[in-house]
């Protein structure tokens, strides 16, 4: 009888060595539930700082609120399923791998790949942001910043994991004090009518609440998910965490808890002391919102915009982290070339680090922040839209199968993230149908690799393909 399931024919899977995985090792036992949190929190707090903002411009301070409150329900629900997932397939693959086993190769090519275009596009969307503050602080910005910003956090990435998250985790408390040190001076000068500065325009429901309409509640949602974009890659230190099983829930859940309690003090706080609309257009909206309420040259704007730099920079030097690993994961098993995933003396996959970053750093360029935010919350969206559909089908499939933590909810919980990333995936395409388009182009353009070329050069034995080989002998 044949062993293997039409998937495993249609991967045609070559064995390997012993020594090809030997050249592929991370390091295990690296990091402990704190530091997951802290490494949730790091993906996104440069969201805090900048970005979001550009959701009033599109939807008001009421259409971003509605907005950031359904995108925080989608992050919770999304978050409490990866936790399930994660906890069954602990490897570096994060969601790709879950999707792997849910789909077969192409479901998984399809997910790591949405998954590596959201983390290779948001560092430099980040170094454009770390820029406009630079050129703030001390009259520097531009390519000079985004060179700099690169070759150094991606020369500590290369000293390895463990070193590298603790370095992250201390710039991220750095980062997390400038927050709340903007949220305390912002309190005392909170005023509701602020919230409702932009004049009501004449789109369909437009009012003081919705300047822009309904339709910019849905214009808002890509930036709204800027609160939160990458909080799911906690997983991807799966192979490098202790007790998966125990602090891969607690670093999801923990990170996700502490984000949204950031996002809508800062969204009522700072909108409500210094006016949505002087904050719509700024590229740096927590400094611009101190100088509207204190005055130029204060202390208080000086410190949150040195400090601020931290955030950004925590973000920048985290998400590093995510699509090397991710890049790792899909290299090791055959989906992009080999040589990606080999790793240097320190077990940190030296080439999935350096050539995305070589290639962030050319998009930087562009200083099109909004714009590159766009291309990524593309990539975040469909790969949400691919993860929850993997836990519902591995929930009906395999109903059985070892799960060390559960979700609250079940399927439900996993078919509201579904619905809403759904909804967030038409949203993107509202605010900027070229963009959109750029982005769909470039998925393309990974989906046609694998049909013409990689979808032959899997590689047996990586954790996900062990894993497929054995529910189809199962099945068998």
């Amino acid at each position: 009888m044949n062993n293997q399931d039409p998937i495993s024919a249609l991967s045609a899977s070559t064995t390997t060595s012993e020594d090809y995985f030997a050249q592929r090792q991370l390091k295990q036992g690296a990091v402990g539930w704190l530091l997951l949190i802290g490494l949730g929190v790091a993906y996104v707090i440069s969201g805090d700082f900048a970005g979001w903002n550009f959701g009033i411009a599109q939807g008001g301070w009421g259409g971003m609120f509605v907005a950031t409150a359904v995108v925080a329900v989608m992050y919770l629900c999304l978050c409490l399923a990866m936790s399930e997932m994660a906890t069954m397939l602990p490897t570096a693959g994060g969601g790709y791998s879950f999707a792997r086993i849910a789909f077969g190769p192409l479901g998984g090519y399809l997910t790591g790949t949405a998954i590596l275009i959201e983390y290779a596009i948001a560092p430099a969307a980040i170094a454009v942001f770390i820029g406009a503050y630079c050129e703030s602080l001390f009259g520097i910005g531009g390519w000079q910043v985004y060179l700099a910003c690169y070759l150094i956090f991606m020369g500590i990435h290369l000293k390895g994991a463990g070193e590298a998250l603790k370095i992250m985790f201390a710039i991220t408390l750095v980062a997390a004090i400038a927050l709340a040190v903007f949220i305390f001076a912002m309190f005392p000068h909170f005023n509701s009518h602020n919230l409702f500065d932009i004049p009501a325009g004449q789109q369909f429901g437009a009012s003081s609440f919705l300047p822009y309409g309904y339709l910019g509640i849905w214009a808002a949602v890509p930036y709204a998910i800027w609160f939160f974009l990458a909080v799911e890659g906690v997983p991807l230190a799966a192979e490098e965490a202790k007790d998966p099983a125990k602090s891969l829930p607690r670093g999801l859940i923990g990170a996700m808890l502490i984000l949204t309690a950031f996002a809508l003090l800062i969204l009522f706080l700072g909108a409500g002391a210094a006016g949505a609309s002087t904050l719509q257009h700024s590229s740096a909206p927590l400094v611009d919102a101190l100088v509207k309420v204190y005055g130029q040259g204060t202390w208080l704007a000086n410190f949150v915009n040195f400090v601020g730099l931290a955030g950004l920079i925590a973000s920048f030097f985290s998400i590093i982290y995510a699509y090397s690993r991710q890049i790792f994961a899909l290299s090791r098993a055959g989906y992009l070339p080999t040589s990606l995933s080999l790793t240097n003396k320190n077990h940190a996959p030296y080439l999935a680090i350096i050539i995305p970053g070589i290639i962030g750093f050319f998009l930087s360029l562009t200083k099109e922040g909004d714009l590159l935010i766009l291309i990524a919350v593309f990539g975040a969206t469909i790969s949400y839209v691919l993860m929850m559909l993997s836990h519902i089908k591995l929930r009906v499939s395999r109903p059985l199968m070892h799960r060390p933590y559960k979700t609250p909810g079940g399927i439900v919980t996993s078919s509201i993230a579904l619905i809403l990333a759904t909804i967030a995936v038409v949203a993107g395409f509202l605010v900027n149908p070229k963009v959109w388009c750029i982005a769909a182009g470039i998925y393309m353009v990974f989906i046609a690799y694998f049909i013409f070329y990689s979808r032959h050069q899997l590689i047996q034995g990586t954790p996900e393909e062990e894993f497929a080989q054995i529910t189809a002998d199962e099945k068998q």
